[in-house]
């Protein structure tokens, strides 16, 4: 059955427009992504077996372009629509932090981090440049690493510091196994961080760990 043969309120997008987004699953939200099903599959039904072929939204978000396109159906267009979504979500996240004291607004600052750094199959070390109010100056990735580390530097962390004129810093990290709890290693390098920066006057306010979930945070559990 197609879905314009739905009762309407069960039908994704005037389900979205009569009880707002939150109200709709995974494959609903996805189906309106894809406006069109294929021969013998809704839209909805199409979604549904994409997120189970890609292991959920994770692995949809994450998808290399060959392994999107390997679904029946999708192709390069809806790929590039796709990637168009993400960015423009990530932009719309800085723009909510950009600016402001993220002390304020912690929630903003662990999502935005957590789409910057969410579905790498690589670890990435990034740092959030603040100046002395805890405004966001920028946003910088300064390593990337293999699937089970990234070496980081402190002397050049210390370089991008100044050369920003950063008077504080949080820094952020991706775990690819989804598993966000810190290791020894990060505990080092974080301290190591902290008393490299501590010798030009700037603070490290956090390092937080994106996996899955709500991630972690090193201040919320006083290990900085």
């Amino acid at each position: 059955m197609r879905i314009t043969d739905w009762p309407e309120d069960e039908r994704p997008r005037e389900k979205l427009l009569n009880h707002g987004p939150e109200a709709l699953t995974n494959a609903e939200l996805l189906a309106i992504f894809l406006r069109t099903g294929i021969p013998g599959k809704s839209a909805v039904d199409l979604a549904r077996d994409l997120l189970a072929d890609l292991d959920g939204l994770r692995g949809l978000f994450s998808a290399t372009e060959d392994r999107f396109c390997e679904a029946k159906g999708l192709g390069r267009a809806k790929f590039a629509q796709l990637q168009a979504v993400l960015e423009m979500s990530r932009r719309y996240l800085y723009d909510e932090i950009k600016g402001r004291d993220v002390i304020a607004s912690p929630e903003a600052t662990r999502d935005y981090l957590k789409l910057r750094l969410h579905g790498y199959p690589y670890e990435v070390f990034a740092g959030l440049f603040l100046d002395n109010r805890h405004r966001v100056i920028s946003y910088q990735e300064l390593f990337r690493g293999t699937i089970d580390g990234a070496s980081v530097h402190p002397r050049e962390v210390v370089r991008a510091a100044l050369k920003v004129n950063a008077a504080a810093m949080i820094f952020a990290h991706n775990h690819p196994s989804g598993v966000a709890e810190p290791s020894q290693s990060d505990l080092r390098i974080t301290q190591r961080l902290k008393e490299a920066l501590a010798l030009v006057d700037v603070r490290v306010l956090d390092h937080f760990i994106v996996g899955e979930g709500e991630g972690t945070s090193l201040a919320e559990r006083g290990l900085i």
